[in-house]
């Protein structure tokens, strides 16, 4: 008898890899969301960190231009206008996701349609944690367990029961990030070797898993986790680490391959961390949100989605080949801003405007980059308006 091909053997398991997979993403729970509770730093503060802010102490974000484009004046959003939790919002049909602190007391009124814990410069890891490995936030002390604690207080506030909340949650899109960029940018941004800034990944990644079960253990369902964006095509790391050295460049984009490499060991990381939660809660809908390959996109393919040419410079900043000066950071002295924000990727040097915003929820709902693709059985045709306006 003739033995199958080794080439017969592996079609054959994966085959069953394959089936295994969807069979274990089928038996997850599809619930219509009713309500956005979302946690994160900057790339999804609708204006916490605005709100807390001292007075005499405004942040760069909550001076103009900031917020020119949609809202017209700024709003605690570090961009032009919209972030990408504003348009899945908007895709849902649900109001923009107001932030905890500002709030209109923190009523079961004011966030019956959820609420956004996000705060600008927050980490993953606990601050105390990370300042005892010599790394400072210069920003906050807010970290993911903070937010996940505030949550936990506000909670019973709009729910009456246990069951009332998990039903609550049952309904609710989790979006859980982006998160841990910032345990990696303080580091970075100090020039501390790569390979000493890789070993928190796994902590970073193990943080954010922990956070996805406590908040199922609480009756959540359907969560959205993205991963980190391509930081090596960023004005500021390609200001901090510019170089002479062309190897170092993608000769077609011009990012830094090692510092795309670095977010992919932790996208790649996130991904067999919700691959093991699935396996210990296949009821529910994980969906990663791959923001890495939905922004390169628009830096590989810029004219196709209303970009210039130069699209590694930013919109608004202070100078200097990539449009990024520290010392003139965008809303400061010395900083100026273009006409045209929509033909940019980068708003300030650090965050994206609103037309890549825009382009990167567009990609996530429409696919293909989210792992399983998003359920749209719920969205009803009055919603159809604002699906055709992203």
């Amino acid at each position: 008898m003739a033995l199958p091909s080794p080439f017969s053997v592996i079609s054959n398991i994966l085959f069953v890899l394959v089936v295994a997979l969807t069979l274990q993403i089928s038996t997850a729970q599809h619930y219509c969301n009713s309500s956005i509770f979302s946690f994160g730093d900057s790339l999804a503060d609708t204006g916490n960190l605005f709100n807390i802010a001292r007075p005499g102490g405004l942040p760069s974000f909550g001076l103009p231009p900031y917020g020119e484009t949609f809202f017209h004046h700024p709003t605690g959003r570090p961009s032009d206008g919209r972030l990408v939790i504003d348009f899945i919002a908007e895709y849902l049909g649900l109001p923009l996701v107001p932030p905890f602190f500002g709030g209109e007391n923190g009523t079961d009124q004011s966030f019956k349609d959820g609420v956004n814990f996000a705060v600008f410069g927050a980490t993953a890891l606990d601050y105390s944690f990370l300042l005892d490995k010599g790394i400072k936030n210069p920003v906050t002390n807010f970290s993911l367990g903070v937010e996940l604690n505030l949550f936990k207080r506000l909670l019973p506030s709009l729910c009456s029961s246990s069951s009332d909340c998990s039903k609550l949650l049952q309904n609710s899109l989790i979006l859980m990030g982006e998160i841990g960029g910032n345990d990696y940018n303080y580091p970075l941004f100090a020039k501390t070797n790569i390979e000493l800034v890789r070993k928190l990944v796994p902590l970073v990644v193990g943080k954010i898993g922990s956070v996805i079960q406590e908040l199922i253990e609480l009756g959540g369902v359907t969560f959205m986790v993205p991963g980190n964006l391509p930081i090596g095509c960023i004005p500021i790391y390609l200001t901090i680490y510019q170089t002479s050295n062309t190897e170092e460049y993608d000769p077609e984009i011009g990012c830094l391959n090692w510092l795309n490499k670095f977010s992919e060991y932790h996208n790649q990381l996130l991904q067999e961390e919700l691959t093991r939660i699935r396996q210990l809660h296949p009821h529910v809908n994980l969906i990663y949100a791959d923001y890495y390959n939905a922004t390169l996109q628009c830096y590989r393919n810029p004219n196709e989605f209303g970009f210039e040419k130069k699209s590694l410079k930013a919109c608004c900043g202070g100078g200097g080949p990539y449009n990024f000066n520290i010392t003139a950071s965008c809303g400061r002295p010395g900083s100026t801003a273009c006409n045209d924000p929509s033909s940019y990727i980068s708003w300030d040097g650090i965050h994206l405007t609103e037309a890549a915003y825009r382009t990167i929820a567009k990609a996530l709902i429409q696919g293909p980059y989210t792992i399983p693709q998003i359920n749209t059985s719920c969205i009803v045709s009055s919603n159809s308006q604002s699906v055709q306006q992203l």
